[in-house]
C-alpha cells in the first residue's frame, strides 16, 4: 500500500514482463494498493508476511505503467496471506491451478460423510457454497438443496450500487450531526447496519470516546458486540483499515481500553 497513485476511482490491471498479472486498485482514498505476489511458502501460517524481494517486485511492475515511480521506502503497510491450492502436479505456485476441487469421503456405517475443499478464493465463495450444497444434498433436508447465495445480500448490503449516495443523505438525516465524511464511510464500511449502530444517538458526544479519525467509542462497541472485534489490531485492520490513520499511540490507547472493556473494567 502506497500513497496514491491516481485520482480516479477506477482499477488497473497490468501485464507484468514474466507474464503475471498485477493489479493497481484505489485504497481508502489515499492510497493505492498493488499486489499480488504468488510464491511457494512453507512454515508456520500465522508468520507469514511479505519480504523485500517481493516489495521490490511490486514496486518494478508499477513503475513499467505509472509516471510517478515508487520504491520500498513508499510501503506505507503490507499484508499477506497463504492461500492453499490443489496440487496438480504444477512445479511451481503460479503454475498450479487456480480452481477448487471437493472431495467427499461418503463415510462407513454410523461415520458422517466427510467433505474436503481444496484450493478456492474469497471472490468465488458464493459459487464454492453452492458447490458445497450440491455434493452434500443427499445428506441435506431438501430445502437445503436450493441455490440462493447469488441474490443474497451481505448484512446491510440490501441496496443497489446506485442508491449509494442515497443511503448517505438518509444516515446523515437521521443523524444530522455526522460529517459527510464519517457518513460515507460508514455506509461503506456498514451498509445500512450503520443505523442499528447509531440507533438511539442524537448528539456528537453521545458518539463517546474518540480514539483517532474519527474513530468513536460508539463504532468500537458495535464491532467488540456484534462483530467479535477484542483488539485494537481487530478493530484497525480486520474491520475497517483504520490502521492507515493511526499512529502507534492511538493504536496502545485503543487496545487498552478494548482490553479493559472485555476484562469488564
Amino acid at each position: 500500500i502506497v500513497k496514491k497513485l491516481f485520482d480516479h476511482s477506477r482499477a488497473y490491471i497490468f501485464q507484468n514482463s514474466d507474464g503475471r498479472i498485477i493489479f493497481a486498485i484505489p485504497y481508502e482514498h489515499d492510497f493505492t494498493l498493488i499486489g499480488t505476489t504468488d510464491v511457494d511458502f512453507s512454515g508456520d501460517p500465522g508468520k507469514v508476511q511479505i519480504d523485500r524481494e517481493e516489495i521490490e517486485y511490486l514496486c518494478k511492475a508499477a513503475d513499467e505503467y505509472f509516471q510517478k515511480q515508487i520504491t520500498a521506502a513508499d510501503v506505507v503497510h503490507a499484508y499477506s496471506g497463504i492461500r492453499p491450492l490443489f496440487d496438480d502436479g504444477a512445479s511451481a505456485a503460479k503454475a498450479a491451478t487456480r480452481d477448487y476441487i471437493l472431495k467427499l469421503d461418503n463415510g462407513d456405517g454410523d461415520k458422517a460423510p466427510l467433505l474436503s475443499i481444496y484450493g478456492g478464493k474469497i471472490t468465488t465463495y458464493r459459487k464454492l457454497a453452492e458447490s458445497v450444497l450440491a455434493k452434500l444434498r443427499a445428506y441435506l433436508p431438501d430445502s437445503a438443496g436450493t441455490t440462493w447465495t447469488e441474490s443474497a445480500s451481505l448484512p446491510g448490503g440490501d441496496f443497489a450500487p446506485a442508491e449509494f449516495a442515497r443511503e448517505v443523505e438518509r444516515l446523515q438525516a437521521d443523524f444530522p450531526f455526522l460529517d459527510n465524511t464519517i457518513a460515507y464511510r460508514m455506509i461503506r464500511t456498514y451498509g445500512r447496519q450503520a443505523f442499528i449502530m447509531l440507533e438511539g444517538t442524537n448528539t456528537p458526544e453521545e458518539l463517546g470516546i474518540c480514539f483517532g479519525s474519527a474513530l468513536f467509542e460508539k463504532e468500537v462497541h458495535y464491532l467488540m458486540t456484534r462483530e467479535w472485534a477484542r483488539t485494537a489490531e481487530d478493530v484497525l485492520w480486520r474491520r475497517t483499515n483504520m490502521g492507515l490513520f493511526f499512529s502507534s499511540q492511538e493504536v496502545e490507547t485503543l487496545d487498552t481500553w478494548m482490553r479493559n472493556q472485555v476484562a469488564g473494567k
